[in-house]
């Protein structure tokens, strides 16, 4: 006889884990991961930034309730600090400078600390961005880069920890409701839980689909990333994250060359992603573009997939529809830097409780992110 978990969570990746280390401090935890490892795909793809001003109106609420954590995380959470400071410049050229302006507006209600600057104050912390680019920008000083890997791997280690049981290689087959539990089907075994998390990133809706339930229509959008190497000898080490006022590249310096990414969302199906040549060479136009550098070699490229919903913002809740699912899906590029926030909201969902009151008020509360909001 199977036995049943309070708590059964499909994914493991960083919301699965994040939430399973949240409901496993009270609550008996099976977290299922399709793959060999968990993380392999989104999570452990990620070049994760710390940015209150990513992200639409709600992300960027999750965001700024996510700090206290990565700041202070539990004493025994991590053997090293979370985030690493670094700063990040928005440039704009003259064609873009009025809608720089009109952006800083209202980012500056969401952030006091923000500063609207010149071209020579963007061109002093990036000495190669070429000045006929570059008009104005925006100024984030407490921009900071994640420790991917130590956020990650100090959720799954403290939800073991706490009791939690991760389980590999166990993609679900089925899933139906009976009698008060969850029971799925996995090449891995069978499980039980009484209540089914539906954290299955980019396979959300299938994982919906298999267990009877409707999805709410989440779409897996690639995204490119590689280290490049520049042919002159610069020090790029002092350098903050950059990206222009469009979006269309981002760069941060990295181990002494450079992460590039052309920002690119290209519709894919749910699977291991792939970074494609053309993309590549995009990033790597656009960089040389804006700035001095040439591009001596690409040493590494990959893809990972960040799913969105319809209106981009994340999926936390039961479902309305079918008994003890609940979705947390959607998280898109933002999924690491809101973890803490949406697994402590989830938990408290799950659990019964009032959701956190700075969340509330900031707009970011359980009905914003309700799948409900997708009923026609």
């Amino acid at each position: 006889m199977t036995d049943t978990s309070d708590f059964l969570i499909v994914g493991a990746g960083i919301a699965g884990a994040s939430v399973a280390w949240e409901l496993a401090r009270d609550h008996s935890v099976t977290l299922l991961e399709a793959e060999d490892q968990p993380g392999f795909h989104a999570t452990g793809r990620s070049a994760a930034f710390f940015s209150e001003i990513y992200g639409n109106a709600l992300i960027r609420s999750l965001t700024a309730a996510s700090r206290s954590f990565f700041e202070s995380p539990p004493a025994d959470f991590a053997d090293s600090p979370l985030l690493e400071a670094r700063g990040c410049v928005i440039f704009a050229d003259q064609n873009q400078q009025a809608d720089l302006e009109a952006h800083f507006a209202e980012l500056r209600t969401h952030s006091d600390r923000l500063a609207l600057e010149s071209a020579e104050f963007a061109l002093a912390r990036v000495p190669v961005l070429r000045p006929e680019h570059v008009a104005a920008c925006i100024w984030e000083p407490d921009a900071q880069r994640i420790d991917v890997h130590s956020l990650f791997q100090g959720y799954l280690r403290g939800c073991r920890q706490r009791g939690g049981q991760l389980v590999t290689n166990a993609r679900v087959d089925a899933a139906s409701f009976e009698s008060g539990a969850w029971s799925v089907t996995t090449p891995a075994g069978n499980f039980s839980g009484r209540v089914l998390v539906n954290a299955g990133g980019a396979w959300a809706d299938e994982v919906a689909e298999l267990a009877g339930v409707a999805p709410v229509g989440l779409t897996p959008l690639r995204r490119t990333v590689c280290i490049v190497a520049t042919e002159s000898a610069v020090d790029s080490s002092t350098w903050p994250a950059v990206t222009d006022a469009a979006e269309s590249f981002y760069f941060v310096p990295d181990a002494g060359h450079l992460l590039l990414s052309p920002a690119d969302e290209t519709p894919a199906p749910a699977g291991d992603a792939y970074p494609d040549d053309l993309d590549v060479a995009r990033a790597v136009d656009r960089l040389e573009t804006a700035t001095t550098l040439q591009v001596g070699k690409v040493i590494q490229e990959w893809a990972g997939l960040r799913t969105f919903s319809p209106d981009r913002s994340p999926v936390v809740g039961f479902d309305a529809q079918a008994d003890s699912f609940f979705w947390l899906a959607g998280q898109g590029g933002y999924g690491i830097q809101t973890a803490p926030a949406l697994a402590r909201l989830a938990t408290q969902l799950l659990t019964g409780q009032g959701p956190h009151p700075n969340l509330q008020s900031a707009g970011a509360g359980p009905a914003a992110l309700a799948p409900t909001r997708f009923l026609t």
